[in-house]
C-alpha cells in the first residue's frame, strides 16, 4: 500500500508535548515543549485506477479525493470513477508503487490516514499563495536605488540588466534574470516534516512547522524520500 495521500490544509495551531531535557550530568527534567503544528485533513482516498507495467509501461495507483456533485463534474470523470465503484471525486493523482504494493491494492479501496502511523517524517507538496504581479524588491528582496539627492525617481527599479548580456556579440541579455513578475502560485515541496500526531477518527495529521498555501488548499503528503542528516541520526 502506498505511503501517500491527498488532503487539504486546515490551519495552524500549537501543541504542548512532553520532552526530556538534560540539565546536568545524567539528570533529566520532563518539560512541556510548545510545538507549532499544521493540521492536515488527509484522506480518505480511494483507488480509482491501477496501472501496470504490461499495459501502461509502469506500476502506479491513481488516488481520488474530495466529493463533488455530479452536475459539477464531467461525464468523463463520472465514468472513470464509476468503473472503480466510487462516486465522482474532485482531485486525482498518481502514486508510483512496486509490484508488491500493486498486488495489495484493489479498485475502489479506501485508504485512510492510518498509513502514516509508523512514519516519523513526511514530505508535503502544496501550491503557495498567489500574490499577483510584484516588483523585484518584493519578489526577490532587492535593496533598490539610493533615495538621495541626484537620483532619478526610480528608487524601486531593478537597475541595469545590460551587464548580463552574452559575450557572443548578440547584445541580448541572458535569460532568467530576476525581474518583476508573478509572485507565488507555485508548487512547493517541504521535505522531512516531523509527524507529531495522527487522529484516525477525524483523518487528521499534525506535522511540525508550516505548510505552504492557504487554508482549505489541496496538499499531497507522502513518506519522506530524503531525510536531512540530523534527522537520519535521530
Amino acid at each position: 500500500m502506498p505511503k501517500a495521500l491527498i488532503g487539504k490544509k486546515i490551519g495552524m495551531t500549537r501543541l504542548f508535548a512532553e520532552k526530556d531535557r538534560h540539565v546536568g550530568a545524567g539528570d533529566k527534567v520532563n518539560m512541556l515543549v510548545n510545538e507549532p503544528v499544521t493540521v492536515l485533513e488527509v484522506g480518505p482516498c480511494f483507488v480509482s485506477q491501477i496501472k501496470t507495467e504490461e499495459n501502461d509501461g509502469y506500476n502506479a495507483l491513481q488516488l481520488a479525493f474530495g466529493d463533488i456533485k455530479g452536475r459539477s463534474s464531467t461525464m468523463q470523470v463520472i465514468g472513470h470513477d464509476g468503473k472503480a465503484g466510487i462516486a465522482p471525486k474532485r482531485i486525482h493523482r498518481e502514486v508510483r508503487v512496486d509490484e508488491a504494493g500493486l498486488g495489495e491494492a484493489e479498485l475502489g479501496q479506501e485508504i485512510k490516514v492510518d498509513v502514516f502511523e509508523e512514519i516519523p517524517y513526511v514530505d508535503v507538496i502544496a501550491t503557495s499563495k498567489g500574490k499577483g504581479m510584484a516588483g523585484p524588491m518584493k519578489r526577490w528582496g532587492f535593496k533598490g536605488q539610493l533615495a538621495t539627492h541626484g537620483v532619478e525617481r526610480k528608487h524601486r527599479s531593478p537597475g541595469s540588466v545590460g551587464g548580463r548580456s552574452s559575450n557572443l556579440g548578440t547584445g541580448k541579455p541572458k535569460k532568467g534574470g530576476k525581474k518583476a513578475g508573478q509572485m507565488g502560485n507555485k508548487q512547493v515541496t517541504v521535505r522531512s516534516m516531523e509527524v507529531i500526531a495522527v487522529d484516525k477518527e477525524k483523518n487528521l495529521l499534525l506535522v511540525k512547522g508550516s505548510v505552504p498555501g492557504a487554508n482549505q488548499g489541496v496538499v499531497y503528503v507522502r513518506e519522506a524520500i530524503r531525510l536531512f542528516k540530523r534527522k537520519v541520526a535521530k
